[in-house]
């Protein structure tokens, strides 16, 4: 990471892919449901299609290639699923909660901010036992009028806080999370532990390999450098 402009002081987390293992658990169900209307997919092809994406952004992308509107009520069921599917089979990604714990023992604040939406991370959230510790510092899409790649989430969780934008770091794992931390003039470190990172590195974040490095990561941008 480039030497900081300012001193940080707020870390922001994404939550899927970062904090909770519920991507391959969304990608089956948005799979399966997409091919109840028709367009079959595997759940693999789900993640590339629409890692980091709204539901809101997806649906124009389902309705072209359906080549027809989803059916009335389609999202609300799509997300009443998604939240039944989280409820029992969210995990988290190993090193996260130590990664949490590791920061607020270097004395620095934290947020979450997610294209998810509320009902969903309250799902997971509950899910892994994290919900006392995660409340008041969650921040989902609909909270905003744009989400990722937009950066309306970062700007309200810094402040939420109060701080500058300068003054965050942001914790991504996904192309639309890196661009909307770019977006908001925030320095940003890419979760990427099935590859090199280069291309989220190529939107300007820099790519670690564990959630393990996250407290060390962030002591040394503390120092002013990582």
């Amino acid at each position: 990471m480039r030497r900081r402009r300012a001193a940080l002081r707020l870390v922001i987390f994404d939550c899927d892919g970062v904090l909770v293992d519920s991507e391959p658990v969304a990608n089956r169900v948005v799979a399966a449901e997409l091919a109840v209307l028709g367009w079959k997919m595997t759940p693999a092809e789900a993640d590339r299609r629409f890692l980091g994406m709204t539901l809101t952004d997806m649906l124009p992308v389902i309705e072209q290639r359906l080549g027809r509107p989803v059916p009335p009520g389609w999202q609300d069921l799509l997300m009443q699923r998604l939240v039944e599917a989280l409820e029992v089979q969210a995990e988290p990604v190993a090193g996260a909660p130590e990664a949490l714990a590791g920061v607020s023992a270097l004395g620095l604040p934290w947020r979450v901010a997610s294209n998810s939406s509320h009902a969903e991370m309250r799902a997971k959230f509950t899910r892994l036992g994290l919900l006392s510790v995660v409340a008041g510092r969650v921040h989902s899409h609909r909270d905003v009028m744009r989400g990722k790649p937009a950066p309306d989430l970062f700007f309200a969780a810094a402040a939420a806080e109060g701080v500058a934008p300068a003054e965050c770091v942001v914790i991504e794992d996904s192309l639309p999370g890196v661009r909307a931390a770019a977006a908001a003039g925030m320095d940003c470190l890419a979760y990427a532990p099935h590859s090199d990172g280069a291309v989220l590195r190529g939107s300007g974040a820099v790519p670690f390999h564990s959630m393990f490095d996250v407290p060390g990561l962030v002591a040394a941008a503390l120092r002013g450098a990582a």
